[in-house]
């Protein structure tokens, strides 16, 4: 594991858009959020740059990624949205361009796919959380999602419990292992390619947005026929927002779940904050993780160093 190092108050943090074009106006509002966390913004070159539902040219967006991890004035990158586009870029990516210059990498959805790659690649620590248009510059952006970002400036220990939300269990159990996943549909989508996301004695952590359950269903088939599902030592349901179904007779999520997970052989749980919802509760991506249906908790080793 490589852990990248800490922010501190007048570091420059760089901000692109692999995949979507961000809304400019939210964009800068979420900048003003970080000059108050005594940061300094640095903006991709093409990050006004569109091309249909991408921010840019392939060419560009990865420019952009990699004008910032070369950049000795750029300690994190912190990507401005997701959407679709990122896995794009994943086999034109320098890793060792990364390996070498080793900084913090901030983002979630569509960002999952640099996630699996990277670490896979270069074996980073990369951190699942809140994007600068998508979320910080929106009007009901939180407190308590903002605080997460405190765990970039000093080495901080998650605890997850019942105090921030409500958590079921599936499996009892406890176990632990290295947090990898995010965005469910994302995850799918590396399979059969060389960034096919690898769980086996991971902590599986999974999310989505507008997935109805049965396409759920259909992608934790297809992990679980991929042999992702029975290598994971435990799974972390994170949150799967606006998932009612507008097909008759549907199964409710809860039921796909309990087909899936009801009989694991590692402790499952839901009712994580982690995903496309506030509070966002952020995450470092393989750090080492402990989930404990005993004690309905998931503590996580810090991010940085």
């Amino acid at each position: 594991m490589i852990h990248p190092i800490r922010l501190q108050k007048g570091d420059t943090i760089g901000v692109t858009a692999p995949a979507g074009p961000p809304d400019q106006e939210k964009l800068q509002r979420a900048i003003a959020f970080f000059n108050e966390m005594g940061l300094r913004v640095k903006l991709g070159r093409n990050i006004k740059q569109t091309r249909g539902f991408l921010a840019g040219t392939d060419e560009e967006r990865l420019s952009d990624l990699h004008d910032m991890i070369i950049d000795p004035e750029v300690k994190a990158i912190i990507f401005a949205r997701g959407g679709y586009g990122t896995g794009r870029l994943a086999d034109c990516i320098d890793y060792e361009l990364i390996r070498q210059n080793p900084k913090i990498i901030w983002g979630y959805s569509d960002i999952t796919y640099l996630h699996t790659a990277i670490h896979q690649q270069t074996g980073l620590i990369t951190f699942h959380g809140p994007m600068l248009a998508s979320d910080i510059g929106k009007s009901d952006f939180d407190q308590f999602s903002a605080q997460l970002f405190r765990q970039l400036f000093t080495p901080t220990q998650l605890d997850y419990s019942e105090v921030i939300s409500p958590l079921k269990v599936y499996t009892a159990g406890e176990t632990v292992g290295q947090l990898v996943g995010g965005n469910l549909s994302l995850l799918v989508s590396t399979l059969g390619t060389p960034y096919e996301v690898e769980t086996t004695g991971k902590l599986l952590l999974l999310e989505d947005i507008g997935e109805e359950p049965y396409r759920i269903d259909g992608m934790l088939n297809q992990l679980r026929l991929a042999g992702k599902l029975c290598g994971a030592h435990g799974i972390v349901l994170g949150d799967f927002s606006e998932v009612n179904s507008k097909v008759n007779s549907s199964l409710t999520l809860d039921e796909v779940f309990t087909d899936y997970f009801s009989d694991f052989h590692g402790p499952v749980m839901s009712g994580f904050k982690i995903g496309h919802c506030f509070p966002h509760f952020s995450v470092p991506l393989g750090v080492w993780a402990k989930l404990s249906t005993i004690e309905k908790r998931l503590r996580i080793e810090p991010g940085v160093k």
